[in-house]
């Protein structure tokens, strides 16, 4: 069974919902880095922003590659 090709919307819809994903994660890892700047640093601090950090480069590659496919569906 073939797979439905996304629309250009589902894609777009796709991007909104990783780049509000990517915005919650860089709060949360403004905040991290905050309190460890002021002397709040624990190892569970420190080991909590390296996975939040992980997990929003991870969210930026998919929004650069999401932003390629569109491009090049926008284009075609």
């Amino acid at each position: 069974m073939e797979m439905e090709r996304p629309t250009i919307d589902d894609l777009r819809g796709e991007l909104a919902v990783l780049q509000a994903r990517a915005a919650r994660l860089s709060q949360m890892r403004s905040h991290l880095h905050r309190q460890i700047d002021f002397g709040f640093e624990t190892s569970t601090t420190r080991e909590r922003e390296r996975e939040v950090s992980t997990e929003r480069n991870e969210i930026h590659e998919q929004i650069d590659s999401l932003k390629k496919r569109l491009r090049e569906r926008e284009s075609a």
